[in-house]
């Protein structure tokens, strides 16, 4: 007999792969339409945007950005006290790259990554041997300080339980303008559909039902601060520090805002903003 919680994550699933379609049809359209206005005006549309933005949106509705990617839905809680400083000053770096940086990683090294955020650090652990190209784009991205100054614009408090990070642009729409390879996806802590707490995995725009959009990581992310059913499509690549854990359960226990009408995001009531990450090996 399936429970009634069986029933909602159901239910929260199969809203997941509906938005997953709309998103791709959408982005599709949007291809389609900038193809057109820059065969009209004889320009080039730099950073191929429509082609390169990656990550997991927890989007809640039809109005999401047709340029965000997809992952399970949520409902926003109530409005509660940030319990986050102010972030560090400084400005969010708009470089981006045509093609994955060359690899310079050493599998079997280890890397960790830290995220000094407003909230307090996160420390993560990552999986060099088993998701080298993302170990090796993110010591890259970190070493050119983009993430710094970024906020996290997504926290999901329902359904599954995630916090997004890595969009320069803090929408769900940004990305560093090249794409890495799906991988790890037959992780040993990935069993029966379920991304344990601690997990760190890569956004993407691949769509289960079209079966399309794989090998489209970027630079999102997101942290699970709570054991979190999903399929097996999201490269695993760390995992957080128990002080970490600590950290992110308060940014969740502060809630999730109401989607934003143009984007679908359902932001973090805590002000989580990255002032520095760095990935350093030992």
């Amino acid at each position: 007999m399936v429970t009634q919680e069986q029933r909602r994550r159901q239910l929260a699933r199969e809203k997941f792969l509906r938005q997953q379609q709309r998103r791709t049809s959408a982005r599709r359209k949007a291809r389609m339409r900038n193809a057109a206005i820059a065969s009209v005006l004889g320009v080039i549309l730099i950073g191929s945007v429509a082609l390169y933005t990656t990550g997991v949106v927890l989007g809640d509705d039809d109005t999401t950005n047709a340029n965000a990617e997809a992952t399970p839905s949520a409902s926003a809680s109530t409005k509660a006290a940030d319990p986050c400083d102010k972030p560090a000053e400084g400005e969010v770096k708009t470089q981006t790259w045509k093609k994955e940086p060359a690899m310079t990683v050493d599998k079997s090294a280890k890397y960790t990554m830290k995220l000094a955020t407003t909230c307090g650090d996160i420390d993560i652990a990552l999986k060099a041997d088993a998701a080298p190209h993302t170990v090796n784009s993110f010591a890259f991205l970190a070493g050119k300080g983009f993430f710094d100054h970024t906020k996290c614009h997504r926290l999901t408090p329902e359904g599954i339980y995630v916090l997004q990070c890595g969009d320069p642009e803090g929408t769900g729409a940004g990305g560093p303008g090249y794409t890495i390879p799906d991988e790890n996806l037959k992780d040993g802590s990935l069993k029966g559909n379920v991304y344990p707490a601690g997990t760190v995995a890569m956004a993407n725009q691949y769509n289960a039902q079209t079966q399309e959009g794989r090998d489209t990581g970027g630079s999102q992310f997101f942290l699970v601060y709570q054991d979190s059913q999903l399929p097996p499509d999201y490269t695993p690549f760390g995992t957080v520090s128990d002080e970490g854990m600590t950290v992110l359960k308060k940014i969740a226990a502060a809630g999730a805002q109401e989607p934003d009408p143009t984007t679908g995001n359902t932001a973090p009531n805590a002000t989580v903003v990255i002032d520095k990450a760095t990935v350093t090996k030992s």
